[in-house]
């Protein structure tokens, strides 16, 4: 038996899609797997801003269209890159366990934190939802556009006379550049995308095989979380156009999730929590985004 997995081709795709087929072979060790690297149109446009290029799918579409012609039978991805709604047909299987959710700063020689930063400090970054939440911190510094894999945006620090980069942990830790990590940015400061850290395993929705072998490596805290800050994404139906975020604290049966839901220029945003039992994780969710929206459009 073979199992064709599907991803995209950078370092840190083809590390996170490793990792996940280890972790199969060590509880499925009688089958074979196959890894597949299929480029997808965020990866072959690289001169714009991802909010220029398109919206939905921009690394998951083609991968998805070769899971529903059966050219592969499991597609790994980042989840924070997955859309609200997946294409009729597929669907999620069991979701293993996240990486560290938050994002950090990759300085230049001499800073520490984002308090070492001098007024009008270079920081690098193509999300919006850093952008804004920056900002709102430091009102002072100035934030240039880029993008690229995680070397490249590492690289543009000496590149393009930056002071610092921001990049979510995950990619680092996953990626064996923890040394590279200058300060962890608190969430208090940057709420994270939705769902960051976690991976999605994406199979087609009749294939209960491929769900079942799956199922052992699940996480149960990760699978809350994702399912909550999932919930106020579809919620708030976001996109790569507006800066929105969204974390899951859990504290035994209850979490605390926070959302966070701006316009396109950044002049408004509205950060708000709430509680609930972490068997209703999906509904807070949908009730934090209805509560965000309501006092967004008083705004």
């Amino acid at each position: 038996m073979k199992i064709v997995v599907g991803t995209r081709g950078s370092k840190l795709a083809l590390v996170q899609t490793n990792w996940v087929v280890d972790a199969l072979k060590k509880v499925n060790p009688g089958i074979e797997f196959e890894v597949k690297v299929i480029k997808t149109k965020g990866d072959l446009v690289t001169h714009l801003p991802l909010h220029k290029i398109g919206d939905k799918g921009l690394f998951t579409k083609e991968i998805e269209q070769q899971l529903l012609n059966k050219e592969i039978d499991l597609a790994v991805h980042s989840m924070k890159d997955m859309p609200s709604i997946l294409p009729d047909g597929l669907k999620f299987a069991s979701v293993p366990r996240r990486e560290d959710p938050r994002d950090i700063l990759v300085l230049k020689e001499g800073y520490k934190t984002i308090e070492d930063l001098p007024m009008g400090a270079k920081i690098g970054t193509g999300s919006k939802r850093r952008t804004y939440q920056l900002l709102k911190y430091r009102p002072d510094l100035e934030i240039v556009p880029i993008r690229g894999n995680i070397e490249t945006r590492i690289k543009k620090i000496e590149d393009e006379n930056l002071d610092g980069v921001v990049l979510a942990a995950a990619g680092l830790l996953r990626a064996g550049l923890e040394n590279r990590i200058s300060y962890y940015l608190p969430t208090n400061i940057m709420i994270p995308a939705p769902a960051q850290g976690a991976l999605a395993l994406e199979i087609r929705e009749d294939d209960s095989y491929m769900e079942e072998i799956i199922s052992h490596i699940k996480d149960e805290a990760t699978e809350i979380q994702v399912a909550a800050e999932r919930g106020f994404l579809t919620g708030v139906n976001g996109s790569c156009h507006v800066p929105m975020g969204a974390y899951c604290e859990i504290h035994n049966e209850k979490l605390i999730l926070t959302g966070l839901y701006g316009d396109e220029d950044g002049k408004k945003l509205v950060v708000k929590s709430i509680e609930g039992k972490v068997s209703d994780a999906n509904k807070i969710g949908y009730d934090l985004a209805k509560e965000v929206l309501n006092e967004y459009n008083k705004l």
